[in-house]
């Protein structure tokens, strides 16, 4: 009866002890993650590159959109068609 129970016994505790490092090694990187994200919100650095001219390019879009809104219904109250 042992000889059957040891193989498996071992087996058990070795896929226990693999998934042991495994979730150690991912807790390591999450809280690396976090001090890096939390380095990055200290200094004001975009979480993402290419952020920082984002808000930019879309108020300039969001400029024009309104500039042509104006211009249509300056059309509009003079009467001339769009």
């Amino acid at each position: 009866m042992t000889t059957v129970l040891a193989p498996a016994l071992i087996d058990a505790s070795s896929w226990l002890i693999g998934l042991v490092v495994i979730a150690a090694a991912l807790l390591r990187a999450w809280q690396g993650w976090l001090d890096l994200k939390r380095h990055e919100l200290e200094r004001g650095l975009p979480s993402r590159p290419g952020e920082e001219g984002a808000g930019l390019g879309s108020a300039r879009i969001e400029l024009a959109d309104l500039k042509e809104r104006i211009r249509k219904l300056e059309a509009i109250a003079s009467g001339v068609d769009p």
